[in-house]
């Protein structure tokens, strides 16, 4: 059953992106613990770095990945193996390579810095937004049969969850600023992954004074135990709900 997913992590290792993608983040997890000496400043600049670096690199290289091992993949379906399982296996292969990439990448500095829950918070959202990403790249690929059309709207999506979502929300808000919008900025927020792990992080690091006349709602409920599990399974159903869509879809595509 795992010899699927152990062919395709070998066939990535041996593409090098990964570790190219790990020497990057061990280089700037470093290079910031070194030059701050409290270490929740550095998680805090590290932030930025996972916020917008991994969700980059998992929708991107897990498009093009998808795309380079489409023959192998017809190979596969020729054989008595299900759909569903091939799709799986692929997935399995790059989110795990990911994983651990990103895991050697920031783990290991955090370990050794910043070893604290803090730190350890800033791991698992890395891990989960590598999760999420790389499933909404499968959904983008397996929906678009061209490649250049499937990494345009891996793009287009990193994107409006990375930077245009954050400025529609702020247009709402600023429209409807007469009424209270506490509750339904919370659920706003649960709509989009990166928006999620940010506030979670910031709330973890007790800098949520800078998150505006929504801070005390925020630090209320995702300070708690209850926000902590609220936060992680909003982003396994983001990882769930593409990814079964992707299958969903694979499984009646014409190859």
């Amino acid at each position: 059953m795992l010899q699927l997913p152990r062919y395709i992590v070998y066939d990535i290792i041996r593409s090098k992106v990964v570790l190219l993608y790990t020497a990057f983040l061990l280089a700037i997890c470093f290079s910031f613990f070194s030059m701050e000496e409290n270490s929740y400043k550095a998680i805090l600049s590290l932030l930025n770095i996972v916020l917008l670096v991994v969700p980059l690199v998992s929708i991107i290289f897990a498009t093009i990945h998808f795309y380079n091992s489409y023959e192998f993949i017809q190979l596969m379906l020729s054989q008595p193996i299900s759909r569903s399982r091939i799709l799986l296996s692929e997935y399995a292969g790059v989110v795990f390579s990911l994983s651990v990439g990103f895991i050697a990448g920031v783990g290991l500095p955090v370990l050794l810095y910043s070893n604290n829950f803090s730190g350890w918070a800033l791991v698992l959202s890395g891990l989960l937004l590598t999760w999420v990403f790389t499933a909404i790249a499968f959904w983008a690929a397996v929906k678009a049969r061209d490649k250049a059309k499937g990494i345009g709207v891996a793009l287009l999506l990193w994107f409006y969850f990375a930077i245009l979502y954050d400025g529609l929300l702020l247009i709402v808000l600023f429209g409807l600023q007469d009424y209270p919008m506490e509750k339904a900025t919370l659920v706003m927020a649960a709509c989009n992954p990166i928006d999620l792990t940010r506030i979670f992080m910031m709330l973890q690091l007790d800098v949520s004074a800078l998150m505006g006349y929504t801070g005390a709602l925020y630090k209320d409920f995702f300070g708690s135990a209850w926000g902590i599990l609220f936060t992680t399974g909003i982003l396994l159903l983001w990882v769930a709900l593409p990814l079964w869509h992707a299958v969903y879809s694979f499984n009646k595509k014409d190859l």
